[in-house]
């Protein structure tokens, strides 16, 4: 019988002894051709020895790859038995071109070494000569030359046995020899011994790799069109090219870049950066359309040329209109309008010679001589018009105007702009906003700049130094532009809430000017002249003459908003206009006239009390003014006593700097016992709990001391506080009353509380002058030193001295300490 003959049902049932030779991946099929390379010993030792003798030797699949020593369990039952044809000794082993025969079956391994000896069993095929199986066959001997078409990778063999005259069941262990399958999967179709069955199978798997070659196909083919086309207009654009120098004519790149280096010209741009400019465009110019730099170099030319570094606005404004628009604009706010009107004035002197400086070393000589423009810094509690009064400068001065929030900003590059490496690189958002305004002279807002933070991307605050330092903010150094733009035009205005957040060095070059809270007058003027006319517009009632009286618009401010600013009160007002308008859209009648009784109708009823002092003198309470983000406020001061070992308790969320004030107020009482009818040792039996309701709402500083003292002191003398009497300053442990901050705001808070006394140190008398003329007719101002004087005036009654007989022993002047003044 023949190497690839069919082997007959009666040698199917012999048992014979063969070598074995374990296959780590792959199967061996019958009547297929193929090279393997053996290079474990005992596979290598199988070879030679089965070539020496007959060539016959019998391959099996491990179930495992990673094996080194297969046992026969870790074999497949099936293997196929194959002929040696030709051995060729390698470096690293042994190659053998193999033969495949028939299929067998793995009974038992009769030797281990020095390789592997098993006694197996042939295994017949069950396959019938049916037209079934023959459509079968030829179907999937056109399915693989299809294959081979769209470019199967085959083995020259096993292309030449395809071509002959094959059976069914060789067509298929062929086909499936080629398959790209795991081992598991072809040993499966090894085992298949129904040749029909078989067919069917290898068919599946080959029509699933013509279509995924179909598609390798199909995406080459395209790619290869986009190739051969890019390479054709290459090869055309030359040629054109070519042909149009020839011709004296300009393509149209050379069109566009002849349009880039005009815009260059036009935009006047300082020398280093035109030479910046025109070097990038040359670049262009000689890189290859498709190259990936093209958009990026495109961009930023568009940049350059799109800044404006010669476009400024006219400067036509006289003092006399600046004045006037901001009067329309902003009820009050004397001190910002003449800071303004000073600033105007100033430029207008400056102008004459600004007008020649055209260069970098005469702008840094100005500056030197005379300085570069102030920043003003604007800072105040919300509402009060920070923000708007920016716009209207903007207006006063006839130039146009940017406002950029910094609230939550984090990262650097929101300022300096990212590197041109970068991909989505874009310039900072001041050089963003002075290109988009269209002039280098524009009134430039930063908001909120004490709400900047800080993280690993960089510090904002301290990118903004040099844009807002005008000793260099003349060659302000952005990422992205890489070349200095001159922001010394620009009319810099911050604002924020508080300083406390603001860096120093920051701080350091901005002009502060503060924002008070605004007086009951003040908020009813605005409410009058600006936010009614407003919110009848905003809410599409502007063109129906509909009015509030006063009283009403009193009583909105008393009892529905408490506040420093005016957003609250406008606010109200939206919700009338809103309610108003729902009943025209419904056709209900309205009355031309809010007046007083209505106003609960539409607001509900009163948020608060006309004044929030305590209606009765109370022992154990002292009211305190504070200074907070949100302007002016009044807080009560409550102490308790109760039996006890001397402890001090302090609540109501306190800061450090207010518990030591707590602290402080407890020395000075016990030092001064005596001077307060007290007895010597009264602390020892009692515990002091000193409580500042609003738990929820941190408070801190020093000059709530005084405050503190006064509560203690009325809860120790059983003496009761003059409730219509506010109080502030700081003390120390002799009793001195200390100068404190925020005067204005503290006074305005008293006011609207309804307080007819203010006490405040004797240093803050220089204050008033900021203080409106309808407040200061109001309250009495009481101005003090000592703790004494306050003990006078917040007590209702005289506090009576304790008599006693102690006598006081002599010591050395070296060791008296004294314990109040």
């Amino acid at each position: 019988m023949s190497i690839l003959s069919k082997p007959t049902n009666k040698e199917i049932q012999k048992e014979r002894v063969f070598p074995v030779a374990p296959i780590r991946e792959g199967v061996v099929f019958p009547h297929t051709e193929t090279i393997l390379t053996f290079g474990r010993p005992k596979s290598v030792a199988a070879v030679q020895s089965a070539a020496k003798s007959d060539g016959l030797i019998c391959f099996f699949s491990q179930r495992q790859s990673r094996m080194t020593d297969p046992k026969q369990a870790d074999l497949y039952r099936i293997g196929t038995l194959g002929k040696i044809a030709r051995l060729l000794h390698t470096e690293g082993g042994l190659q053998a071109w193999i033969k495949g025969i028939t299929r067998v079956r793995l009974e038992t391994i009769e030797t281990k070494e020095p390789f592997l000896i098993a006694t197996v069993t042939k295994v017949g095929e069950l396959t019938e000569e049916t037209s079934e199986i023959k459509a079968l066959a030829k179907n999937l001997s056109n399915e693989f030359q299809h294959a081979i078409n769209l470019g199967k990778s085959v083995d020259v063999l096993t292309v030449m046995h395809s071509m002959g005259e094959n059976t069914p069941d060789q067509v298929a262990d062929q086909v499936a020899y080629t398959l790209e399958l795991d081992t598991d999967t072809k040993q499966e179709l090894l085992e298949t011994f129904s040749v029909k069955r078989r067919l069917e199978k290898v068919t599946e798997h080959l029509t699933q790799e013509v279509g995924v070659l179909g598609l390798e196909k199909k995406i080459a083919s395209k790619t290869q069109k986009k190739f051969d086309k890019s390479m054709r207009e290459a090869v055309l654009r030359e040629r054109k090219k070519t042909i149009e120098e020839e011709l004296g004519e300009l393509s149209e790149e050379d069109e566009e870049f002849k349009e880039l280096e005009g815009k260059i010209k036009v935009a006047k741009m300082p020398r280093e950066v035109a030479a910046k400019a025109k070097k990038e465009l040359k670049r262009l110019s000689k890189m290859n359309p498709n190259h990936p730099e093209v958009g990026y170099i495109r961009s930023y030319l568009d940049w350059l040329i799109d800044m404006p570094w010669s476009k400024s606005s006219p400067n036509k404004t006289t003092i006399t209109k600046a004045a006037k628009v901001l009067e329309e604009d902003h009820h009050g706010l004397k001190k910002v309008k003449e800071r303004i009107i000073e600033y105007l004035a100033v430029m207008k002197l400056k102008e004459n010679g600004q007008a020649k400086i055209k260069t970098k070393k005469e702008i840094r000589k100005k500056i030197e001589e005379v300085g570069g423009p102030t920043i003003l810094c604007f800072i105040g509690p919300p509402g009060v018009g920070k923000t708007s009064i920016g716009r209207s400068i903007g207006r006063a001065l006839g130039r146009k105007f940017v406002r950029m929030s910094l609230g939550g900003i984090r990262d650097e590059a929101e300022i300096r702009g990212h590197r041109r490496t970068y991909v989505g690189a874009m310039p900072g958002r001041i050089i963003q906003g002075i290109k988009n305004i269209g002039t280098n002279n524009p009134v430039f807002m930063l908001d909120e700049i004490d709400k900047v933070g800080t993280d690993f991307r960089g510090d904002p605050s301290a990118a903004l130094l040099e844009a807002l330092d005008p000793e260099q903010n003349y060659e302000f150094s952005d990422h992205y532009l890489e070349v200095p733009f001159d922001l010394s035009k620009v009319m810099f205005i911050t604002t924020g809430n508080v300083l406390d957040t603001i860096p120093p060095a920051l701080r350091d070059r901005m002009e502060i000017i503060r924002f008070p809270g605004y007086t009951e007058d003040e908020k009813f003027s605005i409410a009058k002249k600006f936010l009614w006319d407003k919110q009848l517009r905003f809410n599409g009632l502007g063109k129906k003459k509909l009015k509030i009286s006063n009283e009403a618009m009193l009583e909105m401010i008393r009892r529905y908003t408490r506040e420093a600013g005016v957003r609250e009160l406008e606010r109200s007002l939206a919700t009338i206009c809103r309610k108003m308008a729902r009943k025209i859209a419904e056709k209900k009648k309205v009355k031309e006239i809010v007046t007083k009784a209505e106003i609960a109708k539409y607001l509900g009823p009163r948020r608060y009390s006309e004044t929030i002092i305590e209606k009765e003198n109370s022992v154990g309470i002292a009211t305190g003014l504070a200074y907070t983000q949100a302007g002016g406020d009044v807080i009560l001061i409550e102490v308790a006593l109760m039996p006890g070992r001397g402890r001090l308790f302090l609540t109501g969320k306190l800061g450090e700097v207010m518990k030591e004030s707590g602290q402080a107020a407890m020395s000075y009482v016990r030092s001064r016992w005596q001077h307060l009818g007290l007895k010597k040792e009264f602390h020892k039996n009692i515990d002091v709990h000193i409580h500042i309701p609003e738990g929820a709402v941190p408070k801190d500083g020093p000059s709530a001391g005084v405050a503190i003292t006064t509560a203690l002191v009325s809860a120790l003398t059983h003496i009761p506080t003059d409730r219509e009497a506010g109080m502030t300053g700081e003390i120390t442990l002799r009793g001195r009353v200390l100068e404190i901050g925020g005067v204005k705001e503290k006074i305005i808070a008293a006011h609207r509380a309804g307080m007819k006394r203010v006490i405040l140190p004797k240093e803050n008398k220089k204050d008033l002058v900021e203080i409106p003329s309808k407040v200061k007719k109001d309250i009495k101002f009481i101005f003090v030193s000592h703790l004494d004087e306050v003990l006078k005036v917040a007590l209702k009654k005289k506090v009576t001295k304790k008599k006693t007989k102690t006598k006081v022993k002599t010591v050395s002047s070296s060791r008296v300490i004294p314990l109040a003044a």
